[in-house]
C-alpha cells in the first residue's frame, strides 16, 4: 500500500508493502541531509572557535616562559669621541656596542682605549686624572695606563682597543 502525505509542505512517502514485509519511510527532500551538514558544521565552527580560544591563551604563556634570543650587533668599530672633547690627562667613558669603554689621554697626549669593564666584578672603571690611573671604586682595583692589574681584586688586565684619530674623530676598534 503506497501513502503519500502532504503536510506543512513536506511530502513524505510511505510504502508499507515492502518486499521484505517491512515498513520503510524515506524523506524525499533531503532534509536529513541538511540537519546532518548543519551539525558537522557547527561541530567545526565550534571546534575552531575553542582551539583559536586555547591558542590565543597559551602561546603567550609559552612566549613569556621561553625569553627570546638578544640578538647583539657585533661592532668591531665606533668613533668614541672627538680629540677636542678630551683634555690632556682625562678620560672619557663611551659605549662600545653593549658594554662600556673608556678612552684616556695621557698627560703627555698619547690616546689609549679600553674596555671599562672591571675584570673583578664587571663594575664601570674610571679615570683618575690626580693619580694617573684607572680606578674601579667597587672594591678598589686599580689598572695602570697600560691597562695592566695594578692592586685589588681584579684578576687580569683590561682589554685594550686599538685607537685610530681622524680628523676631530677618535675611533676605537678592538682588534
Amino acid at each position: 500500500m503506497l501513502v503519500v502525505c502532504f503536510e506543512k509542505g513536506e511530502r513524505t512517502v510511505d510504502d508499507s508493502t515492502s518486499t521484505n514485509g517491512k515498513e520503510s519511510k524515506s524523506s524525499t527532500n533531503g532534509k536529513e541531509s541538511k540537519s546532518t551538514s548543519r551539525r558537522q558544521f557547527l561541530d567545526y565552527l565550534i571546534g575552531t572557535s575553542a582551539f583559536a580560544t586555547l591558542t590565543a591563551i597559551v602561546y603567550p604563556i609559552f612566549k613569556f616562559m621561553i625569553p627570546p634570543e638578544i640578538v647583539e650587533a657585533q661592532q668591531n668599530s665606533v668613533v668614541a669621541a672627538k680629540t677636542s672633547e678630551i683634555a690632556n690627562n682625562s678620560g672619557k667613558i663611551f659605549k662600545f656596542g653593549s658594554k662600556p669603554g673608556i678612552v684616556i689621554r695621557t698627560a703627555t697626549g698619547d690616546i689609549k682605549a679600553f674596555s671599562a669593564t672591571c675584570t673583578h666584578l664587571d663594575c664601570i672603571v674610571q679615570y683618575r686624572p690626580e693619580a694617573k690611573d684607572i680606578f674601579c671604586a667597587c672594591h678598589d682595583g686599580v689598572y695602570d695606563l697600560a691597562g695592566k692589574n695594578v692592586s685589588g681584586p681584579p684578576p687580569r688586565p683590561l682589554e685594550e682597543f686599538k685607537v685610530n684619530v681622524k680628523d676631530d674623530e677618535i675611533t676605537v676598534t678592538k682588534e
